[in-house]
């Protein structure tokens, strides 16, 4: 859906052009999905304390020879969709037992059905980022079910695009409480699993722009670049534990879901699939 005229509640990562161009949207969205799922998975396996650029990467085999994370257990937020879909398709495709939420449960399910139906293990929690109580119960539900806790992968996010001063304060805090927030909540309740495995490691979706962004972007600009620091922050604090903190930087957009200004006013199921 584009609307010029009014402003768009999305999954993170959906600009005009790409409202604007549909005939567009399936190949942006497979070669990002493509992208980003093996970044997430190069990051899990080796990167250390840092922020991985995506806007020039190869997309990888979605059929890999060697089974990196063969009985690992990996959690990802945001994942009925989008990046996320495509990083637990990836990671269930490398042999880790995948745990993944998200607030969409017929999407949830597909995914679900759909790595298992390939061969893979993956289990579906119903969770929404922005309650405190759902982000706890999804990481320990998870550790619990598969034995510990290897890799996280914190995906989840929104956006709400218009100029600054027309944003409502419930608006901006929606985003930055649903990216930022959010964010936090996970890697809180996810540490101490790490940290009692010996260690492992934390990926966080951020965005290109964190580093570079565009108009009508303020409140899900201020969310990522706020991701970048508590991302550096945080591997800072974690590193003696033997846990690596990185962030992705994923460059080209891809729309997934957008609502009228009606809709987004009343849905209490705004997704958080994407970036």
């Amino acid at each position: 859906m584009s609307d010029n005229d009014n402003p768009t509640i999305a999954d993170a990562g959906t600009s005009k052009a790409d409202q604007t161009s549909p005939q567009r949207g399936p190949s942006r969205r497979r070669l990002l999905g493509a992208v980003a799922g093996g970044l997430v998975t190069g990051a899990a396996a080796g990167l250390a304390g840092g922020v991985a650029l995506g806007s020039a990467a190869n997309p990888p085999q979605l059929q890999p020879s060697a089974r990196r994370f063969q009985n690992k257990v990996v959690v990802i937020t945001g994942a009925t969709s989008g990046i996320g879909a495509a990083a637990a398709r990836l990671f269930a495709a490398e042999g880790a037992r995948v745990a993944f939420c998200g607030r969409r449960v017929d999407r949830g399910r597909a995914v679900e059905r759909d790595i298992r139906a390939a061969g893979g293990e993956a289990t579906y929690i119903h969770a929404d980022v922005l309650i405190e109580s759902d982000v706890r119960d999804f990481i320990d539900t998870a550790a619990q079910r598969y034995g510990g806790l290897d890799v996280a992968f914190n995906n989840a996010g929104i956006t709400i695009q218009k100029p600054l001063h027309e944003y409502t304060a419930d608006e901006f805090d929606r985003v930055l409480s649903t990216n930022l927030r959010g964010t936090f909540l996970a890697m809180k309740y996810e540490v101490p699993h790490l940290i009692r495995g010996g260690g492992g490691t934390i990926v966080v979706t951020a965005s290109s722009n964190a580093l570079a962004t565009d108009s009508s972007r303020a409140a899900y600009t201020a969310s990522k670049r706020g991701l970048v620091g508590l991302v550096q922050s945080a591997a800072l604090d974690y590193a003696s534990h033997g846990i690596r903190v990185n962030a992705l930087v994923p460059a080209p957009p891809t729309p997934t879901w957008s609502a009228t200004p009606a809709q987004s006013a009343t849905s209490p199921t705004m997704p958080t699939g994407s970036r």
